[in-house]
């Protein structure tokens, strides 16, 4: 977790530094929450291109390792509940669950759910071999009469017992405030800190910076905030 009046001072004083201007608490709340949306999402871009490449063995230095932990704060364990039939309903993408994606499906805690694609379906379950069982299940996803978007287990006789692993987005971040003297002062009880993890204070800082820099209009702010991320991303490939 980071804390977002650090990040909040930290940008104030990188774009008053040279009176650059002022970044409002609104202004900065917007930022802060889209800038955490990108870090995020590039995490799973990025573990998608390491799988790739040669294994790192080295305990604290195997990339792949170093994005699971990133992600991990963000990972739950879920029941999930049962629409109809076989069906059962995943969270909502916007609202309490901000579900993000789906991980692991298992049924009774001890037999895991292979995904699968529809037209695989029937053909499987042509086969006596391949037919899936309680103890080899399988999913399909879809949407349900309600607009909901589902799994549909087989064998259809399971109707319960389902839980998954998912990955929530992060919670939106707020820098709160109360107005004293004409000023925006910090309060502690309606802010809201980043999930990100903690090495992640130095990229929130650049990408609000940029974002600041296009909405300031200004171009030397937005170009020394874009050489310090481009500087980090190729520290973080060598």
């Amino acid at each position: 977790m980071i804390s977002i009046d650090t990040i909040y001072q930290r940008v104030l004083a990188a774009a008053n530094k040279e009176q650059r201007g002022y970044i409002t608490p609104q202004e900065f709340n917007l930022f802060a929450n889209q800038a955490q949306i990108d870090i995020f999402e590039q995490y799973f871009y990025e573990l998608s291109q390491f799988d790739r490449m040669p294994d790192n063995n080295t305990e604290f230095s195997n990339i792949t390792n170093l994005l699971d932990e990133k992600i991990s704060v963000f990972k739950q364990v879920k029941n999930l509940a049962n629409g109809a039939g076989s069906e059962f309903i995943l969270p909502a993408s916007t609202g309490v669950d901000d579900f993000y994606r789906l991980g692991t499906v298992m049924y009774q805690s001890k037999y895991p759910v292979e995904e699968i694609e529809h037209e695989e379906l029937y053909r499987i379950q042509l086969s006596p071999l391949s037919a899936p069982s309680q103890t080899q299940p399988v999913y399909i996803r879809k949407k349900n009469s309600a607009s909901q978007q589902v799994i549909e287990v087989y064998p259809q006789i399971i109707n319960s017992g389902i839980t998954a692993t998912q990955i929530h987005k992060p919670n939106k971040v707020n820098w709160g405030y109360v107005v004293i003297d004409g000023k925006a002062l910090y309060n502690a009880t309606s802010s809201v800190n980043f999930e990100l993890h903690a090495s992640e204070e130095k990229e929130l800082v650049n990408k609000i910076l940029l974002l600041s820099g296009i909405m300031l209009k200004d171009s030397g702010l937005y170009a020394s905030a874009t050489q310090e991320d481009q500087k980090n991303t190729q520290q973080e490939k060598i």
